[in-house]
């Protein structure tokens, strides 16, 4: 499981998480990607993660967080989502082709929190299930 936080000003959250420790490991496109110990955390501004993941930022119910969960295959999207539909989760971001050239889908759990399921190319994952950033 990838946390997956993208508020605003990226540039003052990155040098907060740098001095806890975090590791800038990647830095493109207005996007951190931070690392510490196999954990993933992405900071990009809020707005455009709400136009990302389909969820509606009315300040009420969601936080600006979304998490992630980065899978090896398309088909795991697509399974993945389909079972979050099943059981109830409300599906705000179909599966599909992303800007980045990976396919994600996101819903929202009986909490509200919002979860982005992803296949990237471009990462890696271990046998564990851990990314693996190029």
């Amino acid at each position: 499981m990838t946390p997956r936080s993208k508020p605003g000003g990226v540039p003052d959250e990155t040098g907060f998480y740098e001095a806890l420790g975090w590791s800038t490991e990647l830095d493109i496109q207005e996007t951190a990607f931070l690392q510490a110990n196999g954990v993933l955390l992405v900071l990009w501004a809020r707005d455009k993660l709400a136009a990302d993941t389909g969820v509606k930022d009315d300040g009420a119910r969601w936080s600006g967080i979304t998490l992630g969960h980065n899978v090896a295959s398309r088909d795991e999207v697509d399974s993945i989502i389909e079972d979050a539909r099943r059981n109830g989760a409300d599906i705000t971001h179909e599966p599909g082709e992303t800007f980045y050239g990976g396919y994600a889908g996101v819903f929202c759990d009986p909490d509200g929190h919002a979860w982005e399921i992803a296949h990237d190319p471009g990462f890696g994952l271990t046998e564990d299930g851990s990314i693996v950033l190029p």
